[in-house]
């Protein structure tokens, strides 16, 4: 059923509602009654009831693996906390000679580590951006500035370097706009040069952390950090703030250093296990040939199911290792873990309702509608820059990358193809802008799990990468433009 601009109204109003109140929370739960009841010919008892319910249904599949490893992570940062990890891991990094002295070394460093965790958006939001946070904290970098190198090394650059889950996904949106399966992974690779937005955001992010220059809100939140050391804006910071290890408790490094070792390991050997049976190479020579093979696995396991047991051997690697250290008794050690999850219980209810907000916004068919209103304004020339610009706008209203994809290829490649315009550039844009949205929007899962490790409200990321972002998306409007009328 097409339900034409009333299909704006609930993401719109959601995304409003969230910059005017700063509560994300009322936010989405509005969005998502106010989408009920337009699915529902606005009746009142049916639509509340099927708005309640939708919620609970969004509770199923990988959304519940997300949910249970934000709680889980909380948990394990939470123990490291209280055991001495962090004030060990900061000594040996920050203090005591460290090897990261500066803001500048801090920045640097949480921008490497998310291009190294490029399997999955999710993943590296939740791993760099709880490894990186004791550094950054100690160093006094604003946790605006921390959720920005976050959030832009995940998604952007899984999507520029996409040997994991990405690739069958992104080669699978082009086979269904009408490239063929043969050519589908040689075309998905010729459109990444043309990814300008994600390219632009990720060098930006270097820009950043080697010059240290920045503008608007997030200068702004530099100021605020250097003169009185608050790391969030006054009254704000989705999680607590790093606690100090328990009474009498030695530092000890290794209580953040085994437990997020087990989690990178356990991570790789989850994604190597699960893909080795679908991996394939070409190299006969004996050792050579495994060592590849693993490689090739990575991208080919299943991301959901590694992330899952690697939450959960870190919580348990860290609850053993805080018994058998005497910092806490057994029963202790289970209160101060749920003490840890319960930090992460806000987070986990915005990251539901972003679920169950996204499930309403595929059933109003928004991206169909937005992409109906375009269609009158494409011409040969303008079709890279519109299918970029068409794409930012249902990724930042739905906050869905994979989604607004979807949409797109059914819309933007068929017609590259009719009019004659380079695939690899249109399909460029397509990522480029859908990945716009994930990066940028205050209801997209990545944006919540960025703000959950790195302690960042949510509306203060929004607002103050939001200059970033936009910028780059101006200059990458302005390419598309000018490729479109030379290509």
């Amino acid at each position: 059923m097409q339900y034409g601009f009333l299909s704006l109204v609930p993401p719109l109003l959601t995304i409003v509602l969230a910059l005017v109140t700063k509560n994300v929370f009322i936010s989405l739960f509005i969005g998502i009654l106010t989408g009920s009841f337009v699915l529902n010919a606005f009746a009142p008892l049916v639509s509340i009831n099927a708005g309640l319910y939708a919620i609970v249904d969004s509770m199923s599949g990988s959304n519940v693996i997300i949910i249970a490893s934000c709680l889980i992570v909380g948990a394990v940062i939470h123990l490291m906390e209280r055991s001495g990890g962090i004030e060990g891991f900061v000594n040996v990094v920050v203090k005591n000679k460290g090897v990261i002295r500066t803001k500048r070394g801090a920045n640097l460093f949480t921008w490497l580590l998310g291009l190294a965790v490029f399997t999955s958006g999710s993943l590296s939001c939740m791993v760099t951006g709880a490894v990186s946070r004791p550094v950054n904290d100690a160093l006094k970098v604003p946790h605006e500035k921390s959720a920005f190198l976050v959030h832009t090394t995940s998604t952007p650059w899984c999507v520029l370097f996409p040997f994991s889950g990405w690739l069958a996904s992104m080669a699978g949106y082009l086979v269904s706009g009408g490239v063929s399966e043969g050519e589908s992974v040689a075309m998905l690779f010729k459109s990444l040069p043309f990814n300008f937005y994600c390219i632009l955001a990720i060098l930006m992010a270097l820009f950043v952390s080697l010059s240290q220059k920045d503008f608007g809100p997030m200068a702004a939140a530099e100021k605020r950090a250097a003169k009185t050391e608050q790391l969030d804006e006054p009254g704000h910071g989705s999680v607590e703030n790093m606690q100090a290890a328990s009474s009498n408790v030695k530092p000890r490094a290794c209580n953040l250093l085994v437990p997020v070792g087990v989690l990178i390991v356990t991570i790789f050997a989850t994604l190597i296990g699960t893909g080795w049976a679908q991996a394939e190479t070409a190299v006969q020579i004996p050792v050579i040939r495994e060592i590849c093979r693993a490689g090739v696995a990575i991208t080919k396991g299943a991301g959901m199911q590694a992330l899952l047991w690697a939450v959960v051997l870190s919580l348990l690697t860290i609850l053993i290792m805080t018994i058998c250290q005497k910092v806490f008794t057994v029963d202790q050690a289970i209160s101060e873990m749920f003490k840890g999850m319960s930090h992460m219980l806000p987070i986990t209810f915005i990251l539901l309702f972003g679920f169950t907000m996204g499930t309403v916004v595929k059933g109003l068919d928004t991206g169909s509608y937005l992409s109906y209103l375009f269609q009158k304004l494409l011409s040969p020339a303008l079709l890279p820059a519109l299918t970029f610009l068409i794409a930012m706008l249902i990724s930042f209203a739905t906050g869905t990358s994979m989604g607004t994809m979807a949409i797109m290829a059914v819309i933007s490649l068929p017609m590259a193809t009719q009019m004659g315009v380079s695939i690899p550039l249109v399909a460029g844009a397509m990522y480029g802008g859908s990945i716009f949205g994930d990066h940028c929007s205050p209801i997209s899962d990545t944006t919540i799990m960025t703000c959950s490790t790195t302690g960042c409200d949510i509306i203060d990321h929004v607002k103050t990468q939001a200059p970033y972002c936009v910028s780059i998306a101006v200059v990458s409007f302005v390419m598309y433009v000018i490729f479109g009328f030379v290509l």
